[in-house]
């Protein structure tokens, strides 16, 4: 195929997304079908995802005075805050738990890799790891059904993004958006914001194809869906989508908000010159310009020690530090920026770790209580909400579902997750939140 004839594929190609080659006039399709769900001002939602399970132990909920099998390999740090220590690893967090709540509580009590996975970032139990269904997901996830009720915080921009990709972790399958359509997946970066070379494929024309010439396909294109619409009654009108996409495509505005390469230097150092840090900076860049929900990735936490896995020593040396810095930085950027208020950062994994060390010096599976940090100048920060055994092992007070935190992300979007449903693809309506509360300790 020449370069003059730019053909139908090729217009998608320009525009495909990462995550299983999503075009971008897909990921429009059905946004002006959607009911505007949210109310009030501009919110937004960076989670950190930390796939595999990070141990509570060595991060938000340390055990010092546990025996050494339970304590593992650090100790224990103050924090700004008198009576709360973090793991010895997170230095820069701890100097900011005053802004800072963490949930120490969480549970659901499976160390099942899959279902876990699923339910933390839905809020609904998942398929098990063995099952014949393991890959498929039951509920669409935050990010998506976000998309799907408000869409973006500026015309123009993508609702959902996942920085720098959605591989890797244990079982990483369910960012996406189940029966909501494809339309309502989240725009992949699949590129490293920390190499030189990064680059977001999916907004760069091929070679040789401008401006003009791809606005020329496109009304070509418009004509075919026209021509294709006469004899298949099942075709969507994709003309307004396909002209979204090619606004997208072609926007400065979403081209301005990647380049990273545009911060000074001490602003992209206070993030970390790695992977964690600059995906965390784009996410800054990406909420600041409009973009509602964004997913940095950052893995892998499955500890355990066995079946090529780090052992915990080593995998938390070479994980937090970054995370630490990552997160830090991102607070502190969102305050001086004025966005913190309205921005609402978390991280957590699908589970914790195995209060006791194994043989291996890891430590294993455990969902029956577990971490999750929250970071949010508009929620009520500088506390712990809940608690855990003194060896971690399980919830003494307060419990709190991956629904309650699924809940609380919503009401902060200004969406009544409770009274909210979707039609699954057999037309029976789901809610998109059947049990869970928003965590009052948070929201006063």
């Amino acid at each position: 195929m020449s370069r003059r004839d730019v053909s139908r594929r090729s217009f998608v190609q320009a525009g495909v997304l990462g995550a299983g080659g999503l075009g971008l006039s897909e990921l429009l399709q059905l946004k002006a079908q959607a009911a505007n769900a949210r109310s009030g001002k501009k919110t937004s939602v960076i989670l950190f995802w930390l796939s595999g399970g990070p141990g509570h132990m060595e991060t938000w909920d340390p055990k010092p005075d546990a025996p050494a099998e339970v304590r593992g390999p650090f100790g224990a740090i103050s924090t700004s805050v008198p009576g709360i220590q973090f793991g010895e690893l997170m230095p820069n967090l701890a100097k900011r738990m005053d802004k800072l709540a963490v949930l120490r509580s969480v549970n659901h009590g499976s160390g099942d890799h899959t279902k876990s996975n699923h339910w933390m970032l839905t809020g609904f139990e998942g398929p098990a790891f063995n099952a014949p269904d393991f890959r498929e997901q039951r509920r669409p996830s935050m990010g998506s059904a976000v998309a799907a009720l408000g869409g973006a915080n500026h015309p123009g921009m993508p609702a959902y993004v996942g920085v720098p990709h959605l591989r890797g972790g244990t079982d990483n399958f369910f960012h996406y958006s189940a029966y909501l359509g494809g339309g309502y997946n989240p725009f992949v970066v699949n590129s490293d914001p920390a190499s030189e070379d990064f680059s977001v494929r999916n907004l760069t024309l091929p070679a040789g194809l401008t401006g003009a010439r791809l606005e020329d396909r496109l009304g070509l294109l418009q004509s075919m869906d026209k021509l294709k619409r006469s004899h298949n009654k099942k075709m969507t009108d994709l003309d307004q989508h396909h002209q979204k996409a090619f606004d997208l495509l072609t926007s400065r505005r979403v081209r301005e908000a990647f380049n990273v390469g545009s911060e000074d230097a001490v602003t992209r150092d206070s993030y970390g010159m790695h992977t964690f840090g600059q995906s965390a900076l784009v996410a800054r860049r990406l909420v600041e310009r409009g973009v509602t929900f964004v997913t940095v990735n950052c893995v892998p936490w499955d500890h355990h020690g066995s079946s090529n896995r780090y052992q915990t020593e080593e995998g938390s040396n070479l994980l937090i530090p970054p995370l630490d810095c990552a997160l830090s930085g991102l607070i502190d950027d969102l305050e001086q920026r004025g966005l913190y208020e309205d921005t609402m950062v978390i991280a957590m994994g699908e589970f914790g770790r195995t209060p006791r060390m194994n043989k291996y010096a890891g430590r294993d599976h455990w969902g029956r209580t577990f971490s999750v940090v929250v970071g949010c100048g508009g929620m009520n920060m500088g506390q712990v909400i809940g608690r855990s055994n003194p060896h971690g092992a399980h919830v003494v007070n307060r419990p709190i579902s991956p629904e309650d935190v699924a809940a609380t992300v919503y009401q902060h979007l200004g969406i009544d997750g409770e009274n909210t449903t979707f039609d699954d693809l057999l037309g029976r309506p789901i809610p998109l939140i059947s049990d869970g509360k928003p965590i009052r300790e948070l929201l006063g």
